[in-house]
């Protein structure tokens, strides 16, 4: 009887601890509607007419899958919705892309991955820019290691190249993403591998990429291993930068988000199976805090700094929900800035 006790009383102080170590959560704005299949990584674009009119796109992970398109209350538009896709993964966005002589158009990439491939649409019309896709990976000789998972566009702030920067399901030590130049001409738009770089610690896969434009620098999750940080203009080598964060998450580092102020940056990283988000410096790689967004096993992320009409004054974050849908909380409540 007294084992009997001694042994209730450990699992009671278990219990309490783990109560006592859960962080309370920021409750979300907006709860989008929900997906047909598996949600996986959102991409916000920026309407610069009238930002209360922003579109939040999100991949619906499977074989008959979709990249969804969200308004800033989380209603399903269904106009901007691209239907019929094999397994899109992982999503990103930029601005400007110079398509001709005379007209740059905004655009989303996103991985295909039973097609072995990578797409481009403009934004806001959605009209495909990639002749039915462009081929990735073509020189895999593994299995699974032609299946396209993470993208992350860079434009260089030095030359004004487009680059989509891709990961796969797995793959090799070294040279595991494969950076591509996003180039267009009276004939269209055209894919061209430029480099092949990053390490991999053979323990999972990499799937999260992230760049910070302005600074050139790639960030990606090898997720039970570390933060990969590197240069991202080809030209500045293919040496990493910084390997860290890996005593800060319980198992897998998951999606990333980079939220830039006039003078200070962060990183936002998924802590997927806690449940949590941890925040990095952007400048040091020092880490500062975890924050509980109410969200269940989150892949992806994005965030914006923006002012979004009144329904978001402060910017916006987007976190990917294991029951899918999209969480929106409005970026002051993350309180980065206090």
């Amino acid at each position: 009887m007294e084992k009997l006790r001694v042994n209730i009383i450990f699992v009671c102080f278990v219990i309490v601890m783990a109560c006592a170590k859960k962080l309370p959560e920021i409750i979300a704005d907006v709860i989008t509607e929900t997906t047909l299949y598996d949600t996986d990584d959102p991409a916000i674009w920026i309407n610069s007419k009238d930002a209360s009119k922003s579109i939040v796109f999100g991949t619906d992970k499977n074989t008959e899958g979709a990249i969804y398109a969200f308004d800033l209350d989380g209603k399903i538009i269904e106009d901007k919705t691209i239907r019929n896709l094999k397994r899109p993964n992982n999503i990103d966005l930029e601005y400007g892309f110079q398509l001709n002589d005379s007209t740059k158009v905004d655009v989303i990439a996103f991985t295909e991955r039973e097609r072995q491939q990578i797409r481009l649409f403009s934004v806001p019309d959605m009209k495909p820019l990639d002749h039915g896709g462009f081929p990735v990976f073509t020189d895999a000789q593994e299995p699974e290691t032609n299946l396209p998972m993470g993208i992350a566009l860079y434009k260089s702030p030095e030359t004004q190249k487009l680059y989509a920067i891709v990961g796969r399901k797995t793959g090799p030590k070294k040279g595991y993403l494969y950076q591509y130049y996003l180039t267009s001409d009276s004939l269209g738009v055209h894919s061209k591998l430029v480099r092949k770089f990053g390490e991999f610690s053979g323990k999972k896969e990499i799937e999260a990429i992230a760049v910070d434009n302005e600074a050139g620098i790639v960030y990606y999750s090898d997720e039970m291993h570390c933060i990969r940080k590197y240069h991202a203009e080809p030209s500045k080598g293919d040496e990493e930068i910084y390997c860290f964060g890996s005593e800060y998450f319980k198992e897998d580092i998951e999606g990333i988000a980079i939220a830039k102020y006039q003078d200070k940056g962060f990183l936002i990283v998924s802590n997927q199976q806690a449940h949590t988000f941890n925040v990095f410096d952007l400048e040091t790689n020092a880490f500062i805090k975890e924050i509980n967004l109410g969200t269940i096993e989150t892949d992806g992320c994005d965030v914006t700094t923006t002012a979004l009409g009144n329904k978001f004054p402060n910017g916006l974050f987007v976190s990917m929900n294991d029951e899918k849908n999209f969480f929106y909380h409005d970026l002051k409540k993350l309180k980065l800035l206090e």
